[in-house]
Parts: structure tokens; sequence; C-alpha cells
């Protein structure tokens, strides 16, 4: 554990990022570090600079061969200092309230300019609940009082977390139960709406606030449009060529089908309440969406990626026996 995996630099001079990894998690703090993170390490290279990737073991493999990759998590610091040295900037992902104060330590004493959180929507709903209770809220605190220039990046749903077994609860089964049966069972199916964005937009914001030093100090509400349920799945339908049969479940029904698969109650609550708040709500929420500056468009410079375009780049994984654990 901590050995940096070195390569060959050639005549890179680029800045220097850490990205860090962690396996799949349904807990608090659950984020798709490992899709995003492959699709950042992929853009940062690109762009000129050079990558590094503090990665658990599972996910050591499979990244471009001018990455570096250190075996360790970003859950305990102080056990790879290493991966921090010499470091510019870092995108701290899947860091926990009871040791970030290590990582950003580790962060401030290589000397790093920039350091961009993979938070998540729950710090606004942290912030009534008393400080030791929170969990996202926790690490923006803690990052902004680090002394280094920080930046909060707050994501919709990510739409290939379904393939990494990371929140949300929404779709988590449907690469087995389309590549196997051709059908979804899932709760307010024929209502729910939620908001997604594709990892490689995400990724794309990410790159931005790594090397814009405009996004310093800010929070990005890098969100996604709200999706209802039945059109991702006619998506999917339509990237793979088949039709998929549609099972509505009552709202105890879908908790029990997602208790089967590993999630909380705490998730399942999370998953069960925007399905049905992005329903009910779609116009003001659609328009909470849009009125977001800057919006994902504006930073990335093109229009984000839609559900559909995900669906065709991924139809693979929802055939039979395809599987769904390949990294992309």
């Amino acid at each position: 554990m901590g050995e940096i995996r070195r390569v060959e630099s050639g005549a890179a001079a680029g800045a220097l990022r850490l990205l860090t990894v962690v396996g799949a998690r349904k807990d608090a703090g659950s984020s798709p570090t490992a899709i995003v993170g492959r699709s950042l390490a992929r853009q940062l290279l690109a762009a000129g600079d050079r990558v590094r990737v503090l990665a658990e073991p599972d996910h050591t493999g499979g990244w471009p061969d001018a990455v570096e990759v250190v075996e360790g998590s970003i859950t305990r610091p102080l056990e790879c200092a290493e991966a921090f040295d010499g470091v510019d900037g870092v995108f701290l992902a899947g860091a926990v309230p009871a040791t970030v104060g290590d990582a950003l330590a580790l962060t401030r004493a290589a000397g790093a300019g920039r350091l961009v959180v993979l938070s998540s929507h729950g710090p606004e709903y942290e912030e009534s609940y008393p400080p030791e209770t929170w969990f996202w809220l926790a690490i923006e605190r803690a990052a902004e009082g680090s002394g280094i220039a920080w930046t909060h990046i707050r994501p919709s749903a990510v739409m290939g977390s379904m393939f990494e077994g990371t929140y949300p609860a929404t779709g988590s089964d449907w690469p087995d139960t389309i590549g196997a049966e051709l059908v979804v069972r899932e709760a307010l199916l024929s209502s729910g709406h939620y908001p997604f964005i594709h990892e490689d937009d995400l990724a794309a914001v990410a790159v931005a606030a790594l090397r814009d030093d405009g996004y310093a100090g800010s929070i990005i509400e890098a969100v996604g449009p709200p999706i209802s349920t039945r059109s991702r799945v006619r998506n999917i339908a339509k990237a793979i060529g088949r039709d998929i049969a549609e099972v509505e479940l009552t709202a105890p029904a879908g908790r029990e089908n997602w208790r089967r698969h590993g999630w909380p109650d705490s998730g399942i609550d999370v998953t069960l309440y925007a399905l049905e708040e992005y329903g009910t709500q779609l116009a003001e929420l659609t328009r909470w969406t849009l009125d977001q500056r800057p919006s994902v468009q504006e930073i990335i410079g093109r229009p984000p990626r839609t559900y559909d375009d995900w669906a065709a780049e991924n139809a693979g994984r929802f055939r039979r026996g395809s599987g769904s654990s390949n990294p992309r």
C-alpha cells in the first residue's frame, strides 16, 4: 500500500493532479468516484496535465498508461502520504469527515494550489442538523478552512452510477434485470423523475474547476435536468434494439427490492423522496436547474450529453451476458 507506480514523464511539464478513488459503498458519502475519476483522468491528460490516482485496491487497474497509480485509500490518508508529494491540485472524492483533516493537511503541505471537492446535494439539508451529524457539510467546511483555494462540486445523480453500485438506488439493478429478463421493476415508474448528469460532463466540470482559478471559492451546482423513469427505460430499449417490460412497484415493494440489493433505508428514503418530489414539482425543479449559473453548458463549452446519448454509449452493458462491472 502506498507505492507509486511511476511512469516516464517524457517532455510533460503540465501540473500534477491527484485524483482520489474509493470502492463502491452504499452508506453515507456514497458517490461514483471511479467512473468520474477515470473520465477526469483522460480529460486532464488530453489537456496536458499529469495525473496521479490514489485508488483503493479494486480500482488500481485499467487506467491510462500515463497515469501514476498509488494503492491506498483517501479514508486513511496518513497511510499513503507520499501520494500527495509534489501535487499541484487535488480532486477530493470519497473522503470521510473523520480523516478529511489529515488529507487536507497533506494537500497543504504539498503546496497544492487547488482543491476540488466532489460533494453532493446533502449539505444544504445537513445545515439544519447538529454538526456532529454532518457528512458532506463537514467535508466542505473542512476544505473551506484549509487555507487552500477550494471549489465544491454538487452534482446531480451520475448516469453511470448504476454500473458502479453507488447512489442512487433508482436503476441500480437494471443492468442485471434488463440483461437477464428484459424487464425493469421500479417504484413510481409511471410518475417518477430524477435529475442526472453524464459522468463525462461532470468530469469536464471538474477539469474546469481544477484548471481555472476563476472557480476558486465557489460552489458549482453541476446539475442535469430531471428525467422520467419511463423515458430512461425507453432510452435503453432504443439503444439495445429490444422492448423492455415495465413493472411498476408500490413504494413498499420498491423499498424491499432495493433492500435486497444492499441499500440502506436512508438511501432508499432519499430516492423515493426525490422520485416523488421531482414528479410532483417538475416544472419548478426544472426551472431551478435551468437557472443555475454558471450552467454546466457554460462551464464545459458544449451542450451536456443526454440520457439517450449515455444509453447508446453503454448499450452493450445491458445485453444478456454482457456483465456490468467493466470500467469505461
